[in-house]
């Protein structure tokens, strides 16, 4: 599912699902965050197989979950039924924090990631990208955070790095509507940094730069001079913020299966 070939100043990292669109399972999810986290390379190009970036989370996982919060709502006792979803809760909740754990590790790295964006981008593939250093599309590319179509949203960081990326106005548009952007709609709202042919290319043109500059530079940019809220603060405060609010995503997710789990179990969302 996740593929890598490292040459020369850059680590090549492919989505390789290309019959599900690239999307993401518990494992895929785990050896990405292994594959970004401290590559050899100073520069990493996160692409997908086939004809789309990522479409985000695997849905027959948390389909999965939600028939088992379905199941033993309808087989167990009421002395046992809030255990159990309880349980089911964690693990939905848990599924949001392994897709977090993935964003932090691209926005952590020491290497400069960079994702280029063929095809669709959708919920979790837009959060993914937003993690990166530089996103580049194709003119192909499109980006939808579909998550509210069916009764759930992103929580893989989405709810605060969508904010800081393409500021308050336009990220509540995109949340809350559900729409697709094109790729010169998300180059004008800040989703993507350039729109190329070829998204290699700006890979292979940050690579040609010095390793350690690039490392520094990445450091102190990323390194905290500004809040959640775009105001000023130490790295650490960000952190604590950034964390505090992934945490709040991933209840809220595990609320929003457990209250579509019949409709998700079923394949069918919240409609």
């Amino acid at each position: 599912m996740i593929r890598t070939r490292d040459s020369d100043r850059i680590r090549t990292v492919t989505l390789d699902r290309p019959e599900r669109r690239n999307a993401l399972t518990v494992d895929g999810l785990d050896a990405l965050a292994e594959a970004v986290a401290d590559p050899p390379t100073p520069v990493v190009y996160l692409h997908g197989a086939g004809a789309a970036f990522c479409a985000g989370a695997d849905l027959d996982v948390v389909a999965a979950v939600a028939r088992e919060s379905a199941t033993d709502a309808a087989d167990t006792t009421d002395a046992n039924a809030n255990e159990n979803t309880n349980a089911n809760s964690d693990a939905a909740a848990d599924f949001a924090r392994r897709g977090q754990r993935v964003a932090r590790a691209i926005e952590d790295s020491p290497a400069v990631v960079v994702a280029g964006i063929d095809g669709a981008a959708r919920g979790g593939g837009v959060e993914l990208a937003l993690a990166c250093d530089l996103r580049v599309a194709t003119p192909d590319a499109t980006f939808a955070e579909t998550g509210v179509t069916f009764g759930l949203f992103g929580a893989w960081g989405g709810t605060h790095r969508l904010r800081r990326v393409l500021g308050e106005g336009d990220a509540l548009d995109v949340a809350l509507s559900g729409r697709t952007l094109d790729a010169e709609e998300a180059l004008r709202t800040g989703l993507v940094s350039r729109v190329r042919d070829d998204p290699f290319a700006v890979a292979r043109e940050v690579a040609d730069n010095d390793p350690a500059a690039l490392r520094e530079l990445k450091a102190l940019m990323r390194g905290g001079s500004e809040t959640l809220d775009g105001g000023s603060g130490r790295g650490e405060e960000a952190r604590e913020a950034r964390n505090a609010q992934e945490a709040r995503e991933a209840e809220a997710f595990a609320r929003l299966v457990a209250d579509h789990a019949e409709a998700l179990g079923r394949g069918t969302g919240g409609r």
